[in-house]
């Protein structure tokens, strides 16, 4: 990781700008020290890495402000809720939003990262250290296999989030079986939402999840999901097939 590291010396944090910070505080978001700037490194790590690895469309640092941090922090109230050392996966990660936000401002909790593109997996490994994230780890490997019977990561957390994973009758069958039971699953969605939420009601009831709640936001939707059993040993199912044929859609019934 070192020279990850004296990369990094060269590149300035972007300043937070009152667009974002008015509606941070309109938001009741409080930063400690040193947070804004590293929300600020991360988002000119970001950018940076973005030059020679897609990561992210947004390439404005005015917009970065509110399309990844605030758009993050929006699941801060859901986050609050956990007591401290609780477990967070996110599904995804890709570029670092959610998980890389929320870790900066909750350092009490424990966050996993999980994306399976191995640059995607490198720059959050790179930019987790950059920020000195005691409490971040990633996981380069597809979660189907992740959260497979059997799968190390099965069951264990008391939060999962993910955003631009697909509907949600693809989305919750890629993160339920990670939630302990009782756990929750919070889904960063757009204007669409209660139409995917519709269409997935099978779905969740084959996952042995149901809908507790949608949270409207400044940057979208949050929908949340409350995993009331042990998800069935066959899913998730194998990779690619959660998206290929969505559960309880038409599309995967046999032909």
């Amino acid at each position: 990781m070192g020279a990850p590291n004296d990369a990094n010396r060269t590149i300035t944090p972007l300043e937070p700008t009152g667009a974002f910070l008015d509606a941070a505080d309109a938001l009741g978001i409080a930063f400690d020290p040193g947070d804004l700037e590293r929300l600020g490194l991360y988002l000119a790590l970001l950018l940076e890495r973005n030059k020679v690895t897609n990561l992210t469309a947004i390439k404005d640092p005015a917009e970065c402000w509110i399309r990844h941090v605030l758009d993050a922090l929006t699941l801060l109230p859901i986050a609050a809720e956990l007591p401290d050392g609780a477990l967070v996966a996110d599904v995804g990660s890709g570029g670092g939003a959610p998980a890389i936000p929320l870790a900066i401002v909750e350092p009490r909790l424990r966050f996993t990262l999980i994306e399976a593109t191995g640059k995607k997996a490198e720059f959050l490994r790179e930019t987790i250290a950059a920020l000195g994230l005691a409490n971040c780890e990633v996981r380069g490997d597809r979660v189907e296999t992740l959260a497979a019977h059997g799968g190390d990561l099965r069951g264990r957390f008391d939060l999962v989030t993910a955003r631009a994973l697909g509907r949600i009758a693809v989305a919750s069958e890629l993160t339920i079986p990670l939630a302990t039971v009782g756990g929750l699953v919070a889904l960063i969605k757009g204007e669409k939402a209660d139409e995917e939420l519709a269409e997935a009601k099978q779905a969740l009831h084959m996952l042995c999840a149901t809908h507790i709640g949608t949270q409207p936001t400044p940057t979208g939707r949050i929908v949340v999901l409350e995993k009331r059993r042990q998800t069935p040993r066959k899913y998730p199912r194998r990779p690619g097939e959660p998206k290929r044929a969505p559960l309880g859609l038409e599309s995967e019934q046999p032909r």
